[in-house]
């Protein structure tokens, strides 16, 4: 199983970023896929998850209204569609995907079985 992540960059604040995941050797459609991210010193937290259905998303508080998960089955890819970005946002921003995860275990990074290697996003006041 591969999950690669892109779409990050140093910004500003305010500004936006769309991270993208995607994913081989696994049946994608299965899996819910999740963002994680973890700031310098700090430990890996949860950002947001969507599962098979595109219709059942899960964002953090901290982003609501800001982020956006979504997923495109066809291409096999998650996105992260990150608005109005601020400062406390810069983080190495991970994927990761599971087939079997109940609502409760989504915000548990050690729940995950996949993981990606991470693409770095920094946010300039």
């Amino acid at each position: 199983v591969q999950l690669q992540a892109s779409g990050g960059g140093l910004v500003q604040a305010g500004d936006s970023l769309r991270l993208s995941c995607a994913a081989s050797g696994l049946v994608f459609r299965n899996n819910a896929v999740g963002w994680f991210r973890q700031a310098p010193g700090k430990e890996r937290e949860f950002v947001a998850a969507i599962r098979r259905s595109s219709t059942n998303t899960y964002v953090r508080d901290s982003v609501k209204g800001r982020f956006t998960i979504s997923r495109d089955n066809n291409q096999n890819t998650v996105y992260l569609q990150m608005n109005s970005l601020k400062p406390e946002d810069t983080a190495v921003y991970y994927c990761a995907a599971d087939p079997r995860l109940i609502s409760s275990s989504l915000s548990v990074a050690a729940d995950w079985d996949y993981w990606g290697q991470g693409t770095l996003v920094t946010v300039s006041s």
